[in-house]
């Protein structure tokens, strides 16, 4: 008779696991707890940013221009080192998973070198649909619109919108078929 593993031991060995196990839900709020001392940083989320729904997570570090222009909505997930450029609206739908090394990029800068070189910049709304898993290291540019249900290859340079449902890859990220 083979005995049962637990939640941690799948985890563990690379397998399917479930992430809100007791055992492992004591585990990260330890970890919590404890980056939270090494980082200096505690609950602070719901002050600067414009909105965090319920059991939203962001790991330190992370980095944004202003705060106030991100929304993330309820069990949104943000893993290490992310980057949200928010000079306009970021908007991060339920569910969303975010890997680490993430980069939101709201902000722009001008074509003309001229303009640039008045050290104008602006801004192009992001909206990150539900459901959303963004692989490690991608880079989301100013504008883009990703679907519900969608997954970015890790490492991709996302430059168009994303449909709902589409997985796409690579830089520039395109659709994956099949």
């Amino acid at each position: 008779m083979m005995s049962r593993r637990t939640e941690k031991q799948k985890m563990l060995a690379g397998d399917l696991y479930v992430a809100s196990d007791p055992e492992l839900q004591r585990d990260m709020a330890h970890c919590a707890q404890w980056l939270a001392r090494y980082n200096g940083r505690d609950g602070f989320l719901h002050e600067q940013l414009g909105a965090v729904g319920r059991n939203a997570t962001v790991r330190a570090p992370f980095w944004c221009d202003y705060g106030y222009n991100i929304f993330l909505g309820n069990d949104v997930f943000l893993n290490f080192g992310c980057v949200v450029l928010d000079v306009v609206p970021v908007k991060i739908g339920d569910g969303t998973q975010i890997g680490p090394g993430v980069q939101i990029l709201a902000a722009d800068h001008p074509r003309d070198p001229e303009l640039r070189k008045k050290m104008l910049e602006s801004g192009h709304p992001v909206t990150i649909g539900r459901n959303v898993w963004i692989g490690g290291g991608a880079i989301i540019l100013p504008g883009i619109t990703v679907g519900d249900d969608a997954i970015i290859g890790a490492g991709s340079v996302v430059t168009h919108d994303v449909a709902t449902g589409a997985r796409v890859a690579g830089n520039p990220a395109r659709v994956l078929r099949g």
